[in-house]
């Protein structure tokens, strides 16, 4: 057997590039698999049988696809499963004293849900703040240039900003977890997982969002596009801490009855990896369309892109509506969100000079609408399921449902004129902005101004 044959045979063995570590982190999660179906076995129903099944190996495939997600996994484990004997140290008559969280330190401080989630929101900030900080800062000597997607410059800063992601995001999981076990010790029959209102979902696009564009970063070799990227992740930040204020969203409630499926387990953590990859295509379109104008001196040319820029930071317009004493944050904010959009732009030729080529910033466009577009079809099939077994038919026309329906035609037409006619380029970009405008109605202006099947998520 010659050489190039024990290599062909190598590459075609995926088992034979394991390491040892890959083997420890498998035969971790097939431990923990192992032993939540001791403990917790007698309590899951069939279909939550076969999620949890199916998630071990799932994890590990993921994990040894990407590396960075075996330390992410074991970090967050370990930090649950501590935060979890926290609280166990004293009981009550649903099982542990949630009292600890305003007693034990690490508890009140770094690791009861709500904590975890106000350390993710002030790290997503941070890194947003470090990722533009680095952007704008001069360039390191020897450093790539960014026109074939190479590194864009690691100065200090841009490496924090990344660090400071990979940190909110470890927090952001750390938070949705504890909180999935608090709501299973409030009392019985309210624990459920995180993803039945506005404020979890929030939190898991946020962390859903910046993972895939931590996936982005690694493989392209960039840290350039962290500073769009982030901006739609602090957003939607801004938008959870006003939601917290006005609402007390933070709090645990009972999930309503048409809530009370298992489909609620894998529908919604599927539609948000549409909504998270859909966000990061469109802020990769408006680096694009900023390195395209970098050159334009017109303003009026400009203006098309400021006024989108805009209104994709449109809740104080609709927001209007909210309670009066915090109207002033929703004026903050919008005033905030003008400014950044005007500097980006009166920036512009210093920062497309640090963006990757308009072919790495198309590449990544297209593939991460082509991986929201898969994830939110399976979602749109497993509703529609969903939607049979709570009120007795697939599709009702519901306005969620259409609206649904109208970002899946949107972007399906997208991917059906780069795949059959070439689309590339400006428009492309353009409709990559739009589509996100698109998609910020489905998800929150539907709640907000049309009422139907879908009322209980209303604002």
């Amino acid at each position: 057997m010659n050489t190039t044959t024990l290599i062909l045979g190598r590459s075609a063995n995926p088992l034979a590039r394991r390491t040892a570590f890959d083997w420890v982190f498998a035969a971790l999660v097939v431990a923990g698999t192992a032993y939540a179906f001791h403990r917790y076995g007698s309590k899951l129903d069939v279909y939550e049988t076969w999620i949890l099944a199916l998630t071990a190996p799932s994890l590990i495939a993921l994990g040894w696809f990407w590396s960075p997600l075996r330390g992410l996994s074991l970090g967050v484990g370990a930090s649950v499963l501590l935060a979890i004997a926290l609280y166990a140290r004293t009981t009550d008559d649903f099982g542990a004293d949630l009292a600890a969280g305003e007693k034990v330190f690490l508890l009140k401080y770094f690791l009861s849900s709500q904590s975890a989630i106000l350390w993710m929101s002030l790290l997503f900030f941070l890194s947003t703040l470090l990722y533009w900080v680095g952007l704008l800062a001069p360039r390191l000597a020897g450093a790539g240039d960014g026109t074939a997607g190479g590194d864009a410059g690691d100065n200090t800063a841009l490496k924090l900003g990344s660090l400071f992601a990979w940190s909110a995001v470890v927090m952001a999981l750390i938070g949705s977890l504890v909180r999935w076990y608090e709501s299973h010790q409030i009392g019985t029959g309210i624990g459920h997982i995180p993803v039945s209102n506005l404020y979890e979902v929030f939190v898991l696009f946020c962390w859903m969002t910046t993972l895939f564009y931590l996936y982005y970063e690694q493989h392209y070799r960039t840290r350039a596009l962290g500073a769009f990227a982030m901006l739609i992740v602090s957003a939607a930040v801004g938008f959870l801490l006003w939601y917290t204020l006005v609402r007390e969203a933070h709090a645990i409630q009972p999930l309503v009855p048409a809530l009370q499926s298992w489909w609620m387990k894998v529908h919604v953590p599927a539609n948000f990896v549409g909504y998270g990859t859909f966000a990061i295509a469109a802020m990769v379109a408006f680096a694009y369309l900023i390195k395209q104008q970098a050159a334009e001196t017109r303003w009026w040319k400009l203006a098309p892109l400021w006024l989108l820029g805009v209104v994709l930071c449109f809740e104080p317009m609709v927001f209007r509506r909210s309670v009066d004493p915090l109207s002033t944050y929703w004026a903050v904010y919008f005033g905030v969100s003008a400014l950044l959009v005007a500097g980006i732009l009166s920036l512009r030729g210093r920062i497309a000079a640090r963006l990757p080529s308009f072919e790495v910033l198309d590449d990544v466009m297209y593939k991460a609408i082509a991986i929201g577009f898969a994830f939110f079809t399976i979602a749109t099939i497993l509703g529609a399921l969903w939607a049979a077994e709570a009120w007795g038919g697939y599709w009702s026309w519901d306005p969620k449902e259409t609206w649904a329906l109208i970002v899946w035609l949107n972007y399906a037409a997208w991917l059906h004129m780069r795949l059959m006619k070439g689309l590339r380029g400006a428009v492309s970009a353009w409709w990559a902005l739009v589509g996100l405008a698109i998609t910020t109605f489905a998800f929150l202006g539907v709640n907000m101004f049309l009422s139907g099947l879908h009322s209980y998520g209303e604002l």
